[in-house]
């Protein structure tokens, strides 16, 4: 409460100091109109000269029978040997998640027949072997054990081949 007194007090006072600045009296007048006639009879100051346009020396590109350094060095991306991702291959639902948001949970059978239960972002389990594909790399399953599912991801070289990436999703601990 006492805040809110000595608040109020500093903001009167500090409006009344505000108010003394301003001259109500009809002398004042006058000398304002004077020395705004004044201020406005003073001839402008110069403005500077605009800048000078630099002219540019025109350029006739003449290399259009060179190669063009943006495009691959290789014109048939399909030649060569090597391996290639199956484009006419049905994609299957866990291709269409990223392989690090896959997680393995566990395994059902054992020996040779092991079948890996991986869960996918979308909190459904799915049941892989060897031979499905998982991930956005056309990774193919090579092998499924009890802690650990390996396969082969297919990326780009950069020079219009492919190369063969080693990976693996681990038994997640809980």
């Amino acid at each position: 409460m006492g805040r809110r007194i000595l608040f109020g007090a500093a903001l009167a006072l500090a409006l009344v100091g505000c108010t003394r600045g301003i001259s109500s009296t009809p002398g004042d007048a006058p000398n304002l109109e004077k020395w705004v006639a004044e201020v406005k009879a003073r001839p402008a100051p110069p403005l500077e000269p605009l800048p000078v346009m630099q002219q540019f020396e025109t350029f006739e590109y003449a290399a259009y029978s060179l190669r063009d350094p943006f495009s691959t060095a290789f014109t048939d991306s399909d030649s060569g040997s090597g391996p290639r991702p199956d484009r006419a291959r049905r994609r299957q639902t866990l291709e269409q998640f990223p392989l690090d948001s896959l997680d393995m949970v566990g395994t059902l059978g054992h020996g040779a027949g092991v079948v890996a239960l991986v869960m996918a972002p979308d909190k459904v389990t799915y049941r892989v072997r060897p031979g499905d594909y998982m991930g956005q790399s056309d990774g193919r399953v090579t092998g499924v054990f009890e802690d650990r599912i390996e396969l082969v991801e297919l990326v780009p070289d950069g020079a219009g081949g492919w190369l063969e990436r080693p990976a693996s999703v681990a038994l997640e601990d809980q």
